[in-house]
């Protein structure tokens, strides 16, 4: 009797393994259609912000621009660091200009949560200076909190010093007791940061508990979806049961893809197991896409953070490949001697006839595993080409920066030349004359400006062609930060305009008035004008129009 219950208990186990590997493979091929129609979800997202936009542009009042901004900063937060940071600022604008310091602090918070999470913790730490907390609802201090606690978590994890990283932590600690203690308990932030606790604390009972809680909460395949099923593979992980873990890390990257996600943690995660499960295709494939989509995310620090596996993953991809490929050519060769093989035992058979429909057989079902290997031979042959082929774009578009780059420096170097001889051309003039007493002759020449006025032309000319070269549409995307009737055309396509060239030294990082003045030849006044008057033809907000300008031809 005993022993039955043993075998029932064993055949049970069985039939759950075989559900859950049936489940995680339903996962895996759900995720790949899922990365299959990445763009169509994208284009839902950019969809619905374009909608927010639209109303943003059209309120007036300042509550409903910063409703409408806080949900734009929402939008962009997962998808456009960028975005995200200009719009965080608009929402802080607006809440001064409310002057509402509820709604400062919230925005500030999140602010600071935004440059933690790209790794900007200077300008982290910075916005939350000098907050009082007295001042603030129960509400906006748990998002404080949050954001402290971020701030110092990250910048333990990316210190070397051991003194500083344990220094952090401990900030870290403090302000993860003070959301803890927050009687704000129906946040997401507090449940998050009651679970971690519970579970680096080894209480798996109880965190799985809140997990559960978690998950009763959230709407499936939303966004908070996505971190709550990240946090539930974490708890899976930490109890070394690989389906489970493996099922809520596809569930977390499945949401965040089919959301049009660009912040791929979970992707990333879920590459980092399939590496060391040795599944090095959907590995290969799943880091590629979260490394596409840190790029486009825009902050360096995720790209850093998966660039060591992407690396680990892609030389373990071409080595699996490329071992692959060996094998099917032993194999092809082994094939090939045994066809000769039987072939000559098909002959020295011959008179053997009941034998002979028997290896004629056997025969043929060699030549159908030769077709199959063939056949993946070629599959293998034809990856290996577009992997070469990516190669030669990548080289090629290297090729084409270091002509660029080459063109620029010969560029500089012809025009110092030139001016080195029309100096010495000048100094020889000059020092016959003298040598001549051509007194009057020589005031005459050194008291006329068209001199330096066509050098100036010249300097400005090739400051025009070399700028409109590696900007060939800076003067439309300029004229679409403008309104319509104030838009700037250029008399000559190849020149700018003293308006146009200002702004084209600022795009190049030249924002000192003076400098410009100085380049220009005008006044700082002037420049102080000319920069007054286009900012206030600006489209949009006038005190954002050089940020933008600054923006122009990035990719």
């Amino acid at each position: 009797m005993r022993l039955f219950h043993v075998i029932m208990a064993l055949l049970c186990s069985v039939v759950v393994c075989a559900q859950d590997d049936a489940a995680l493979k339903k996962q895996f091929e759900e995720l790949d259609h899922a990365i299959d129609h990445a763009d169509e979800y994208v284009a839902v997202r950019r969809r619905n912000i374009a909608k927010l936009y639209e109303l943003y542009q059209q309120s007036t009042s300042p509550s409903a621009r910063y409703e409408l901004s806080y949900k734009l900063y929402e939008s962009y937060k997962p998808y456009r660091s960028d975005s995200a940071y200009l719009y965080i600022n608009k929402c802080l604008e607006l809440a001064e200009t409310l002057g509402n310091y509820d709604y400062e602090v919230l925005c500030r918070s999140r602010k600071a949560h935004l440059c933690s999470t790209i790794g900007m913790f200077v300008e982290a730490l910075n916005a939350l200076e000098g907050i009082d907390e007295s001042r603030v609802s129960p509400a906006t201090l748990s998002v404080y909190y949050t954001a402290r606690h971020h701030i110092y978590t990250n910048i333990a994890y990316h210190s070397m010093a051991a003194d500083s990283q344990n220094q952090y932590y401990k900030l870290a600690g403090e302000y993860e007791g003070k959301i803890l203690s927050s009687p704000d308990h129906s946040s997401f932030d507090y449940i998050e940061r009651l679970e971690m606790n519970q579970l680096l604390s080894k209480k798996l009972d109880a965190s799985l508990k809140t997990s559960d809680e978690w998950m009763k909460r959230v709407k499936k395949r939303s966004h908070p979806y996505a971190v709550m099923a990240f946090y539930r593979y974490l708890e899976y992980k930490e109890r070394n049961d690989s389906l489970k873990m493996l099922y809520w890390v596809t569930e977390s990257a499945i949401t965040d893809v089919t959301n049009g996600v660009f912040d791929q943690g979970a992707m990333w995660e879920l590459a980092n197991q399939l590496l060391y499960r040795g599944d090095m295709d959907r590995a290969y494939r799943y880091i590629s896409y979260a490394a596409d989509c840190a790029s486009k995310f825009g902050t360096r620090l995720r790209s850093w953070q998966i660039m060591p596996l992407e690396t680990v993953i892609e030389q373990n991809y071409l080595k699996e490949k490329e071992h692959s490929h060996k094998q099917l050519l032993i194999m092809l060769g082994l094939i090939s001697a045994l066809a000769l093989f039987m072939i000559g035992l098909a002959v020295y058979v011959a008179s053997q006839r009941k034998r002979l429909a028997l290896l004629t057989r056997q025969l043929l079902d060699k030549n159908k595993e030769m077709e199959n290997v063939n056949t993946q031979l070629s599959d293998s042959n034809f990856q290996l080409r577009q992997l070469n082929g990516d190669l030669k774009e990548l080289n090629a578009q290297l090729t084409e920066a270091n002509k660029v780059k080459e063109e620029y420096v010969g560029r500089f170097i012809r025009l110092c030349s030139v001016y080195i001889d029309k100096i010495d051309g000048m100094r020889k003039r000059v020092n016959k004359m003298v040598k001549n007493h051509e007194y009057d002759e020589l005031y005459q020449m050194t008291r006329s400006q068209s001199f330096t006025e066509k050098e100036l032309d010249e300097l400005y000319g090739n400051f025009d062609m070399a700028f409109l070269h590696l900007f060939p549409n800076f003067v439309d995307d300029f004229n679409s930060l403008l309104k319509p009737e104030e838009r700037i055309i250029p008399e000559d396509s190849d020149r700018l305009n003293t308006s146009l060239r200002i702004f084209a030294l600022i795009r190049l990082g030249i924002e000192d008035s003076s400098k410009i003045a100085e380049f220009l030849h005008y006044s700082v006044n002037t420049i102080y004008n000319y920069r007054a008057r286009i900012k206030n033809n600006a489209l949009d907000d006038r005190s954002n129009f050089e940020q933008n300008v600054k923006r122009i031809g990035m990719i």
